[in-house]
């Protein structure tokens, strides 16, 4: 298995594994949980997938999604602010330091011990990213127990924000994770890998504001209306 940090920018070089990714989704979201979220010949993605998000994959070895998380810094739209506010007590997070974690979760046709590599290794890869890329904190949204039972049991502190809303026999929450190397050492000390993403999590480049003379003739004047929303939140959904 590899662990790989895919953004809009270098998808090229990982079209299948991006894609795959997409069917995964589908599979956990709209198959399996029965949510009305968009999505497209058997692939799931919503207006929060935009050249603001990263995603860490786990792959087989032959670029199949084994594992998913997607992230997005909340200097960007989010999905906790845009659709679930009432979640988070106070002030939202809006800092190039504190990121969403969402979509979240792994194949449930893996065998248990399967399972538990492949969150693991997404949980290692996601502290990875954070310390290189100045994360302090991520920001995410899942059932209580797996907060405590997963993402605390694998060394990250978890700090809940707010009100839980019962949602298809869950406790759903949203909570502060901590991105630390202290903590990346606990989570190590857990998965046993000393580093799991494939490629360096290279600091993500801001993205040029002025299109190319040929681009700008092109791009729309007015913004366009009527995108899909997903109104469900994502949490992590295979992971005993």
């Amino acid at each position: 298995m590899r662990t790989l940090s895919i953004r809009w920018d270098n998808i090229h070089r990982h079209g299948e594994a991006w894609i795959s990714h997409h069917r995964l989704r589908y599979r956990m979201f709209v198959e399996r949980q029965g949510w009305s979220v968009p999505h497209y010949r058997c692939m799931e993605y919503d207006e929060f997938d935009t050249p603001a998000a990263t995603y860490i994959l786990v792959v087989d070895e032959h670029d199949q999604a084994l594992g998913t998380a997607r992230l997005i810094p909340t200097t960007r739209p989010y999905m906790v602010k845009s659709l679930w506010p009432d979640l988070v007590e106070g002030s939202l997070p809006h800092s190039d330091e504190v990121w969403e974690a969402s979509r979240f979760g792994c194949d449930r046709a893996l065998s248990a011990g399967g399972r538990r590599r492949v969150i693991g290794q997404l949980i290692q890869a996601c502290q990875e990213f954070g310390l290189a890329n100045g994360i302090s904190s991520y920001l995410g949204v899942m059932p209580s127990w797996i907060f405590k039972n997963v993402i605390a049991a694998h060394g990250c502190p978890v700090r809940p924000i707010g009100v839980t809303l019962p949602l298809q026999g869950h406790d759903i929450g949203a909570a502060y994770i901590g991105v630390s190397s202290a903590v990346l050492e606990l989570v190590r000390q857990h998965t046993g890998i000393p580093k799991v993403l494939d490629e360096s999590p290279s600091s993500v480049k801001p993205i040029p504001s002025a299109l190319s003379p040929r681009l700008a003739e092109d791009a729309p004047s007015e913004p366009v209306d009527g995108l899909p929303r997903s109104s469900q939140p994502e949490g992590l959904v295979e992971a005993e």
